[in-house]
């Protein structure tokens, strides 16, 4: 059965224009001066407590089927809790990322489809932090243009429970879940 083109739902029409308009990043390294890797946790006292990861890379592959796969790559030895040196210095220690035997954490995606950083959805993949491994989901919210990393930067965020990865320290002051926010830009497209 035919179906015309003045028979489209507006919506389908919609979603095909912006497949269309939305030109998938071949391969990129993430930019780091121009993407952010933070994180936050809640104090018993319902104090917020945020963090960063200044060091990063990372790197945007095609995967030549039409998907594409990311991988993030942290330097847990320079991760910063804003505004205190001694939380900071914490943080990087035995009780949270024990950055000295641990230095790096990664992030590798499922293969996914470039419209996935347009229309916004789940991104799984297996994070590994302390030497474990575990599939987690972050979650890409809609872009706010045409070529995502490229034109505007894809965001996303996830939580994670930070005793899944053997940091039990501080529970009775610190809660288990961590709740990461990213800011993704992509330098220059690989040749």
């Amino acid at each position: 059965m035919a179906v015309s083109r003045a028979g489209l739902h507006p919506c389908v029409l919609l979603v095909v224009a912006l497949l269309l308009v939305a030109a998938p990043v071949r391969a990129a390294e993430i930019d780091p001066l121009q993407s952010e890797v933070g994180f936050s946790l809640v104090t018993r006292w319902g104090e917020v407590v945020d963090g960063r990861f200044p060091v990063f890379n990372g790197h945007l592959s095609d995967l030549g089927d039409g998907r594409q796969q990311v991988r993030l790559s942290l330097s847990a030895a320079d991760v910063e809790i804003l505004g205190s040196l001694r939380h900071t210095h914490l943080t990087r220690g035995r009780g949270f990322f024990e950055a000295d035997r641990y230095p790096t954490i990664t992030f590798v995606s499922d293969p996914f489809f470039p419209a996935l950083l347009v229309e916004g959805g789940a991104l799984p993949g297996v994070l590994n932090i302390r030497d474990v491994q575990r599939r987690e989901v972050f979650t890409t919210l809609p872009s706010a243009c045409g070529r995502p990393a490229v034109d505007c930067p894809v965001l996303a965020a996830g939580i994670i429970d930070r005793g899944d990865y053997g940091m039990t320290r501080w529970s009775f002051a610190i809660g288990r879940k961590v709740r990461f926010q990213l800011r993704i830009r992509a330098g220059g497209e690989a040749q």
